[in-house]
């Protein structure tokens, strides 16, 4: 039985391109970009095509792009860089459903003295531009919303975020992992002065990312050593991960609409099939801002964890919630923000659907969800006390 990756969201299979574009940077190659002979050129060259690729995509110059390790670290250079420039003095504005890469970043924050509101949601996930602008004080420095939420899709009305902030003279940063590579993002349009993202989430390599920062921010650096990225994050290059990027960044938004209209119309497939096939199943999160990808449902009188296993069996890779909680005995802080009680966050999954997948695997997906919803049903009291009553 074949396997069907339905966790996308956590991470991308490499593209066979990137992988031929990396490939020569792990063999002959192989030179520190900081070098002064012929294979360290060639690097340098190589890690400067794809900050330039990577900058045409959001619409900024490619010295505003800064390559790190991941997104979370792209997160926390924003956050903590804000607060270390504004010293005791600091107001940060986020929401209850930000990944934890900024959330314990604003915590750790808190306990050095740093002030942060965090906002609610209403019962799609989306913040309220108006209640945003009410928190904001004369102290606030930041606002960190993310773009698109990893855990229920929901986008973010980003344009207002970056309008709000612009008027005030405040700094946003938006945490675009989830959607980076997904949808057109134009920094300047949307008012973002600072924006992460992380390669595994759009057919990239693993170990690589980078975090925008908007020209005019006078920000000090993140991590003291050497001159690399212009001072501001010492530490050698990881070339190949950085050129995988650059491929896997020029595919995505050259093959964007088209993807993204294919993976919509499997997941609108999905979400019907299931929530008109499984009684007591509740889709969360937004219809119409959504990720082309995501399907996240609630099962009543099923435990989420019992049902990825059974799906695991089946050969259906699936998730709870966010990759980064996995393990997690609570529910989703995403899905308890939205308002979800208890009984029902817990019987949560998230299906994310990418470029790789089919129709038949998506038919195949709900078939095996039926039947591993109906086996633990059959073994809950709960479940069989309410159809008993029904009779």
């Amino acid at each position: 039985m074949s396997m069907i990756y339905l966790d996308n969201a956590a991470t991308t299979p490499l593209l066979p391109e990137v992988l031929k574009e990396m490939l020569p940077y792990l063999e002959g190659q192989y030179g520190n970009p900081s070098g002064l002979y012929q294979i360290s050129a060639e690097a340098k060259n190589a890690v400067e095509n794809a900050r330039k690729t990577i900058a045409d995509t959001l619409g900024c110059e490619p010295e505003e792009i800064y390559f790190t390790s991941g997104g979370t670290e792209a997160d926390n250079w924003a956050i903590k860089s804000v607060y270390r420039a504004g010293k005791k003095k600091c107001h940060i504005i986020t929401s209850q459903i930000e990944h934890h890469a900024v959330l314990h970043t604003c915590q750790a924050l808190e306990r050095e003295g740093c002030a942060v509101t965090y906002l609610k949601v209403d019962e799609m996930g989306r913040i309220s531009p108006e209640e945003l602008e009410k928190a904001i004080c004369p102290d606030t420095a930041l606002i960190t919303i993310m773009t698109a939420n990893n855990e229920v899709g929901t986008i973010q009305p980003v344009r207002k975020i970056g309008e709000i902030a612009r008027r005030h003279n405040i700094f946003f940063h938006t945490d675009a992992v989830q959607a980076y590579g997904h949808f057109p993002i134009s920094v300047n349009k949307l008012g973002i002065d600072m924006l992460s993202a992380s390669a595994h989430k759009f057919r990239g390599p693993k170990g690589a990312g980078f975090l925008y920062i908007k020209k005019d921010l006078d920000l000090p650096p993140f991590m003291h050593g050497g001159a690399q990225e212009r001072g501001r994050r010492a530490g050698t290059e990881n070339v190949p991960g950085i050129v995988g990027m650059g491929r896997a960044a020029s595919l995505a938004h050259r093959e964007m609409e088209e993807r993204e209209q294919k993976t919509s119309a499997m997941r609108d497939y999905m979400i019907r099939r299931i929530l008109g096939e499984i009684p007591f199943a509740r889709l969360n999160g937004s219809w119409k801002n959504r990720l082309s990808g995501n399907c996240n449902i609630s099962f009543q009188f099923v435990e989420g964890a019992a049902l990825l296993v059974l799906l695991d069996e089946e050969g259906i890779c699936a998730a709870a919630g966010s990759a980064c909680s996995t393990g997690s005995r609570e529910p989703s802080h995403v899905l308890k923000a939205m308002g979800l009680p208890d009984s029902i966050a817990h019987g949560t999954i998230r299906l994310t659907i990418g470029s790789q997948n089919t129709m038949e695997e998506i038919d195949r997906a709900v078939e095996s969800i039926r039947k591993c919803v109906a086996r633990l049903r059959s073994n809950s009291p709960e479940f069989e006390d309410l159809m008993d009553g029904r009779k």
